[in-house]
Order: C-alpha cells, then sequence, then structure tokens
C-alpha cells in the first residue's frame, strides 16, 4: 500500500491530471502524468465498471498496480502526479503482463 502522500484523493486532482496531464497508452492501461508542486509523486486508480462488473475484480487489478508501483516508486523522478487508467482487456491478463505494460510506461515518464 502507498502512503497517505502519495495517493491522489481529491476529485480536483484528478480532474486537474486529465486536462493538463500528458498521456502514456500500452496496451492494457493508459497514464495521464502532470507535474505537481511537491517533492514526491502521487498515484490515483480509474477502473470503471467497464472492466468489471464485480467489484471484487475491479479491487484486484488497483491491488496489483497499487503493488507495481509501489516496487518501481524509487526509480521513478520526483515531482509527479499519475493517474492510471485500465482497460477492459485486462481482466483476461496475469500479473506478470499487468507488470510488463505498467513498468514500461513508467519508464516513458
Amino acid at each position: 500500500m502507498l502512503k497517505q502522500e502519495n495517493r491522489l484523493r481529491k476529485k480536483k486532482d484528478f480532474e486537474e491530471v486529465f486536462k493538463k496531464g500528458k498521456t502514456k497508452t500500452g496496451k492494457n492501461l493508459f497514464l495521464k502524468a502532470r507535474k505537481n508542486k511537491l517533492k514526491t509523486n502521487r498515484f490515483g486508480w480509474v477502473v470503471s465498471l467497464k472492466v468489471s462488473k464485480k467489484a471484487v475484480v475491479r479491487n484486484k487489478i488497483k491491488r496489483q498496480l497499487r503493488a507495481i508501483a509501489k516496487k518501481n516508486f524509487s526509480n521513478l523522478k520526483q515531482g509527479l502526479d499519475i493517474v492510471v487508467v485500465v482497460r477492459p482487456e485486462i481482466v483476461n491478463k496475469n500479473y506478470q503482463e499487468i507488470e510488463n505494460d505498467l513498468e514500461s510506461l513508467l519508464k516513458i515518464l
């Protein structure tokens, strides 16, 4: 689990990232990133009902993504707000495929 200061929580913060952030696209997900005025990165996750109607599946995907982000947190340049948006195709993927996709997107930043 990421620390409180490393999470995007407010609707306003998400809206700012979506309006002014740059988009990087992967196979199963895409992310929007924007510089913030802090010395640390903050992450937000969007897993909609289009991905799965079951909350269990959506929460599992978010847990996997959080674990991957935490693992790669120290390798990222600091001072970014990052929102990861999941596509419905991710439901059929295993952890390794999700990890490869997210890590390749995070390296681009």
